[in-house]
């Protein structure tokens, strides 16, 4: 059943198209991807889907609510976690995620509950009285997805969730986003530009170019279209170049696939 769904979902600015008739549907319980690179129309889609922007034309629903006609129902069942710092450093984490309990009008005896739990999901406990601007780039990001999930929304959208932290720190959150999924149902919605986020989280992956959906598929299927590379095997970052081609200028192309040839090259070197 989709938790999601847009139908010629389009957002024009003058004759510029930065979602042009996008089609989706998301399925509830499901780790969706939506790649791309700069400028196909990833974070304008999600901040129609999120209620921020009007759609200039088409439709999208949530949870069977309107984006356009009922945003204020939309943004009840939802959380947001955008690339940009969405947390306030002087306050500690305990403090944050209070903050953001009364936004979302839990009421006054459960916020305690729910700050608890929010921070014991995430692993946060320790640092909970601690001031933010203390907490390493995980744990800010961790507590970001926390604050997200205060009143446990049916779809969380993710803008680059792991965006300049560290792998180990990107393997505490993958486990988070996962167990999300697993322990609440919660659907979630993200955008990355790192391929083996992408193929290690997302069920199933949908790549923009020029505002277009080109391509919609588990990441496995489309792996199997492009068959293989010689004597190399098909691997994500070979499909994101094949289907966004026409976005990306012909050097900054060949240059990424000669980027995704050295890693695998370094790779099966050790």
């Amino acid at each position: 059943m989709s938790v999601l769904e847009t139908q010629k979902l389009t957002r024009a600015y003058g004759s510029f198209l930065a979602v042009d008739s996008l089609d989706l549907a998301v399925e509830a319980g499901e780790i969706f991807g939506l790649l791309g690179p700069n400028g196909a129309g990833k974070s304008t889609a999600i901040k129609m889907l999120t209620t921020l922007l009007d759609p200039t034309s088409g439709e999208a629903w949530i949870s069977g609510f309107n984006v356009h006609k009922q945003p204020n129902e939309i943004r009840k069942i939802i959380g947001y976690v955008p690339q940009m710092l969405s947390v306030d450093g002087a306050l500690s984490g305990r403090e944050n995620l209070m903050l953001f309990a009364k936004l979302y009008d839990i009421p006054w005896r459960e916020c305690g509950k729910r700050v608890d739990e929010a921070l014991a999901f995430m692993g946060l406990q320790e640092a909970a009285d601690k001031r933010v601007k203390a907490f390493s780039g995980g744990m800010i990001r961790r507590l970001e997805i926390a604050q997200s999930m205060m009143h446990h929304p049916k779809v969380l959208f993710l803008d680059e969730p792991t965006v300049g932290l560290d792998p180990m720190a990107r393997k505490t959150v993958w486990e988070h986003i996962v167990e999300l999924k697993n322990h609440y149902g919660t659907t979630i919605f993200l955008t990355t530009h790192l391929m083996d986020e992408a193929d290690k989280l997302c069920g199933r992956l949908g790549f923009l170019s020029r505002g277009k959906l080109v391509a919609l598929d588990s990441p496995e299927n489309l792996k199997a279209t492009l068959g293989n590379l010689g004597n190399e095997d098909v691997t994500l970052e070979d499909v994101f170049i094949h289907y966004t081609a026409d976005t990306l200028s012909a050097s900054a192309a060949k240059n990424y696939r000669e980027i995704s040839r050295e890693r695998k090259t370094a790779k099966r070197m050790g």
